[in-house]
């Protein structure tokens, strides 16, 4: 039995892809369903190293978690676009350095709604909590009790937002989304982000573009300023927005992740 087994289908438009259960697909998880793998399996064929810019990323995270609560001292973590729970999830990368760190997480797909218990165990130090609610809508992100239960906004926070942001076309603001969203947390607060490119292989990205918007998906990807508009006003942590297999690579590399193999930009920004 599949954790799949476990979800009500009825709240799950099981005909069509979605995008979190994609990437799952991509990091060789098993809460799909057939419209995911055939979806994905049509965006492998125009961008063939999509599982290894999915791994990539993944490891960008923890990476980024990991620099977050060692170095920088953050304890806590707003985590939106956050997916179907990938051992080791975010917040276990942040308890295992520091116990008491705390975590809220944001998400927009039921089938991560119905995952939440497993992104809420946490130490006993630690904390916690998952909130249902589209990044389009930040108000309702910022608003909710468990987000102002778990966090104390009055000390810095690490928002995360990795592969999220080239599912938001323009026409919803997505500048003006990160920055609703950094202006209730304190200077020493942290933005991690991560956004698809066209920069290393337009060709191939487009392709990818267009396999995903034959799905229903709206998706693109941004330039290196274009994604540099997201950090405007923040101090960029080195080595600033580069590749995200780039960013502080430690152990052994991830084989075949050239850039353009990735093609996705990533970046730790702090806010003065």
């Amino acid at each position: 039995m599949t954790d799949l087994d476990q979800v009500s289908v009825d709240e799950i438009d099981t005909t069509k892809p979605h995008s979190a259960r994609m990437y799952d697909y991509f990091l060789q998880g098993k809460d799909n369903y057939e419209a995911d793998q055939v979806a994905a399996e049509k965006a492998k064929k125009a961008f063939p190293t999509a599982e290894i810019a999915a791994r990539a990323n993944r490891q960008f995270m923890h990476r980024t978690t990991r620099w977050l609560a060692t170095e920088a001292g953050i304890r806590q973590f707003l985590d939106i676009g956050t997916g179907i729970p990938t051992r080791p999830n975010l917040h276990q990368v942040a308890q295992e350095v520091a116990p008491d760190s705390r975590v809220v997480y944001a998400d927009n797909d039921p089938i991560v709604l119905r995952h939440a218990e497993a992104l809420m165990r946490s130490t006993p130090e630690g904390r916690t909590a998952y909130i249902q609610a589209d990044v389009k809508d930040p108000a309702s992100i910022l608003a909710a009790d468990e987000l102002h239960e778990t966090l104390d906004l009055t000390r810095p926070v690490a928002l995360s937002v990795n592969a999220l942001l080239h599912f938001v076309p323009d026409e919803f603001q997505p500048y003006d989304i990160i920055s609703r969203l950094l202006e209730p947390l304190v200077p020493g607060s942290y933005l991690v982000l991560s956004h698809l490119t066209y920069d290393f292989d337009r060709e191939t990205i487009e392709g990818l573009v267009e396999s995903y918007g034959r799905g229903g998906i709206p998706t693109l990807g941004r330039s290196w300023d274009e994604t540099m508009r997201f950090f405007e006003g923040l101090d960029l942590v080195e080595p600033g927005l580069v590749s995200t297999q780039r960013w502080r690579p430690s152990g052994e590399p991830l084989p075949g992740a050239t850039d353009e193999a990735v093609s996705v930009y990533g970046a730790v920004a702090r806010k003065p």
